[in-house]
This record gives structure tokens, C-alpha cells and sequence, in this order.
């Protein structure tokens, strides 16, 4: 049986192993320690999608169904000796695949050729403008996360973050300046 990995998939499993929960524990957790900056946890539906597809591969099984009076019935979850297994070889994959993952910025770039540019030094501008935002925002997380004890390995996605976004705001500053300055000109389609 081949089974297909996901970010989503692997969060899933690393916080069954750390403890059994219910889907709306494990929204929790996610959001709780960050993890909601690297794995997209924002449609309730996809998580439950992902635990029934663990749940039918073997790698998360019920273990109870709690039943309290202010919430609906939910069934606690725990990873099973084959999710630890494939969650541990999901980890080594994901660490040392250097795969391409296709994200938008990099498509809408391809055919900036599309808009005038002045037009793209203005959307570039404001691009660069929220990756500034955004690199403010990681720093207060990440300092809230340091002082509230966690070790440096507990932190290592959020100085990722840090970095590729601190990168990203650099080269885009460039760009606008090198447009804005005629060094960067093409015709527009």
C-alpha cells in the first residue's frame, strides 16, 4: 500500500504523537504552537478529510468517542504503530526532497510580461510592503515563542520563515527599485 504524504498529514500524525485528541484538539494545537504558519489548517473539512484518510490507510485509529453536554459527540484519535512508521519516513522525505512545490508567486512572475512596468512596480511595492508586515508580525511570534521557554528546535520553522521571507522582501525591494530606476523595462503584451 502506497501512502501519499501531505504537510497536513504529517502534523496530524506528529500531534497524535503527542498526545491522542479530536479533531477540534488538534485545530487547537495547531494554532496554539504556530504550526498554522507552515500547514494549512483554516478549513475544518480538510482535517477531518485528511484523520478519515489516515483513519483508512491504518496510521490513526478511534479510541473513544467523548460525549460532553456543551459540545457535540467527538471521537478522540491516536496514531497507530504503522502512522508512527510512515510519519517518521514522511519526516526524512520532506527534509531532504529539494522538489519543486509550484507556489503562485513564482507563476505570476512567468508572465509579468502581461502588465506595464509600472503597473508591476506598484503590485511589486505592495508585495514588498506586506512581506515587511509579515516580517514584523514573525519576529513578535517568534519572540513571544522564545520567551515562552521553548527550545531552539521548537522554533526552527519560525526562523525558516523568518528567513525566506526577510530574502524574499529583499530581492523584491530590488526588483521595484531596478523598474522604478529603467535598469528592469520590457514592452507589455
Amino acid at each position: 500500500m502506497t501512502v501519499r504524504s501531505s504537510p497536513l498529514a504529517l502534523t496530524v500524525l506528529a500531534l497524535l504523537m503527542y498526545k491522542p485528541q479530536h479533531i477540534y484538539g488538534i485545530q487547537r494545537l495547531v494554532r496554539e504552537w504556530g504550526k498554522d504558519l507552515v500547514v494549512n489548517v483554516g478549513q475544518r473539512t480538510s482535517l477531518y478529510r485528511t484523520v478519515e484518510r489516515l483513519a483508512g490507510q491504518g496510521l490513526v485509529a478511534a479510541r473513544e468517542t467523548e460525549r460532553h453536554q456543551a459540545y457535540p459527540e467527538r471521537t478522540v484519535y491516536e496514531i497507530t504503530d504503522t502512522g508512527r512508521e510512515i510519519a517518521r519516513t514522511w519526516l526524512a522525505e520532506m527534509l531532504t526532497d529539494t522538489r519543486y512545490e509550484f507556489p503562485r508567486f513564482p507563476a505570476a512572475l512567468s508572465y509579468l510580461l502581461m502588465i506595464t512596468p509600472a503597473e508591476a512596480a506598484d503590485l511589486l511595492q505592495r508585495r514588498f510592503d506586506a512581506l515587511t508586515k509579515q516580517l514584523g508580525a514573525l519576529e513578535v511570534r517568534l519572540a513571544d515563542q522564545s520567551g515562552g521557554g521553548l527550545d531552539r528546535v521548537g522554533l526552527l520553522e519560525f526562523e525558516y520563515l523568518r528567513t525566506v521571507t526577510e530574502a524574499e522582501a529583499k530581492w523584491v525591494g530590488s526588483v521595484v527599485d531596478d523598474v522604478r530606476s529603467g535598469r528592469l523595462t520590457w514592452a507589455s503584451a
